[in-house]
């Protein structure tokens, strides 16, 4: 999947989970907490995706 539209879905996603914190007060607390964490987790693995890929080009690079 393209980094990019991962980053979007993301972005929809924590809109989604945050407007469901609004509207209803009581509720679910463990599927949030654990929505919460699963989202916390891909948005470290795309960071590690991206420091990867940054960190090949840079190496990549010829200084001669």
């Amino acid at each position: 999947m393209n980094e990019s539209l991962l980053i979007q879905y993301l972005i929809v996603r924590a809109r989604v989970l945050a407007a469901s914190f609004r509207d209803e007060e009581r509720g679910e607390t463990t599927e949030k907490v654990i929505l919460t964490a699963v989202f916390a987790a891909l948005a470290i693995a795309v960071g590690a995706i991206i420091v990867s890929k940054v960190t090949a080009k840079a190496s990549s690079i010829n200084l001669q």
